[in-house]
């Protein structure tokens, strides 16, 4: 019987792999097409993969929890007899299993256990990196393999100016010997430590030893290991909360962060929702939030500050044309995602809260596409949501900024009026706007949360 081979597909832009979250088949299930077989999440959603064909599940080569290069075969469906006619397969030749990458779908997260799978049965060797031209002719003579790496290894090595060569030499722990970020960063400690010990001058009978190797048990090198007792209880991170931990650490080290902080007189912008909520209610059918003014303002802003709307590449800095605005919405188990509304400033006050409103129901009911999760260039939080006053976000990369909205809160505030100064009761609001001081300084990052604050204390609808 002819088979179909399942491989991890791609799972949207820059996306090199995949964590596969939970199996729904086992050897030995039938399946029709479009039956979901696996859940998998990437750094940008979370999917439920259907079979492309029907027949019967004859391998399942990852296990849950594995970390899949994008086009690893991760299974192995044996055809039903109509679907073997239907391909006309000749029998006089050899069989080869055919390839399909299953469409995504994303949809609610599946807990359901895989079948253990025994060494033979263990999925093969990830694909390597794609090797250069220079490469193929440097390494033509030596016939090696290439080594593949995943994107925050290769970050990790430029950024301790690790060559190529270097990398391939250092052993790996991982899956199949692969180098995992703790792999790298325990070689760049041991090199830092061999660098900064004296060296003493050995006799010549003696040589020296190798350095023993290091214990690094959490992401940061210097913080020790910790020894738990019985008053502890030991969780995993979920996979959505491991990506979550990974793409916070990197943009710490790839940006260089600063945040600014103003205090928004948004008297105005209170009085005109209280004055037509009812309304908007009535002909939107969705409630009026503070956030679509908030976003209008932001993108009003970004255009007059166009650098805030780019991304950094090595020591130049790329315009984005289109302004998408990404907005962090929080899930049922507080963990993070950020939808965005393309096109922000082309839509209307109405439009900007039909979208938010969209994209923030589809993130909850974890049925985003990748079309909206994808082409942000600058992202708007709102910490206000749970009464907090102000924070210090970090920069969603590749964008270059990220505008921190606090809660509203009544204060007494000293007024201007043409008889003197009076106090009165306003309504302030704290907009925090974190930074990429590689490419914004301090003098563009003010006077562009200056003019999102004049926006929304002179509130007037565009």
């Amino acid at each position: 019987m002819a088979t179909y081979e399942i491989k991890m597909p791609k799972l949207g832009e820059s996306v090199t792999e995949g964590t596969i979250v939970s199996w729904t088949v086992k050897p030995g299930d039938k399946v029709k097409e479009d039956d979901i077989l696996f859940e998998v999440t990437t750094e940008k959603i979370n999917a439920e993969i259907p079979s492309p064909v029907e027949g019967t599940v004859l391998k399942i080569l990852s296990r849950e929890g594995d970390v899949v290069h994008i086009g690893t075969v991760i299974a192995i469906i044996q055809l039903d007899d109509s679907d073997e006619n239907e391909l006309q397969i000749d029998n006089t030749t050899k069989e080869k299993p055919t390839t399909i990458e299953p469409e995504v779908k994303a949809s609610a997260p599946l807990h359901v256990e895989v079948q253990e799978l025994t060494e033979k049965e263990k999925p093969a060797e990830p694909l390597k990196n794609k090797p250069t031209q220079e490469d193929k002719v440097n390494k033509e003579d030596k016939n090696e393999e290439y080594r593949w790496y995943s994107p925050v290894v290769l970050h990790l090595a430029k950024e301790a100016d690790i060559s190529t060569e270097e990398l391939d030499a250092i052993s790996g722990t991982g899956y199949l010997g692969r180098l995992s970020k703790k792999d790298l960063n325990k070689y760049v400690l041991q090199k830092k430590q061999k660098a900064t010990t004296p060296i003493a001058k050995a006799s010549s009978d003696t040589e020296s030893k190798p350095l023993e190797p290091i214990q690094q048990k959490t992401v940061s090198a210097s913080i020790p290991s910790t020894k738990y007792d019985d008053n502890t209880v030991t969780k995993d991170m979920d996979a959505i909360g491991r990506i979550i931990a990974d793409r916070m650490v990197l943009s710490k080290k790839t940006s260089a962060h600063v945040t600014t902080v103003v205090e928004v007189d948004v008297t105005r912008l209170v009085n005109w929702r209280n004055k037509n909520k009812d309304a908007f209610l009535k002909q939107e059918g969705i409630s009026l939030s503070y956030m679509p003014p908030i976003v209008e303002a932001t993108t009003r802003a970004l255009k007059e500050f166009p650098k805030m709307n780019s991304s950094v590449d090595g020591y130049q800095y790329i315009l984005k044309k289109e302004i998408n605005i990404g907005i962090a919405v929080s899930l049922d188990d507080y963990n993070l995602i950020v939808p965005v509304v393309h096109g922000a400033d082309k839509l209307s006050l109405s439009g900007l809260a039909l979208a938010i409103n969209k994209v923030a129901s589809k993130a909850r009911a974890n049925k985003l596409t990748f079309d909206d999760i994808q082409g942000g260039t600058f992202t708007i939080t709102n910490f206000g949501s749970y009464g907090n006053i102000m924070g210090t976000p970090i920069i969603n990369q590749p964008e270059v900024g990220i505008l921190g909205v606090g809660s509203i809160q009544k204060k007494p505030a000293v007024i201007e009026t043409s008889e003197g100064d009076v106090i009165a009761i306003r309504h302030k609001m704290y907009l925090s706007l974190s930074y990429d001081h590689r490419i914004i300084n301090g003098a563009l990052a003010g006077a562009f949360l200056k003019r999102i604050a004049d926006y929304l204390t002179n509130w007037e609808v565009q």
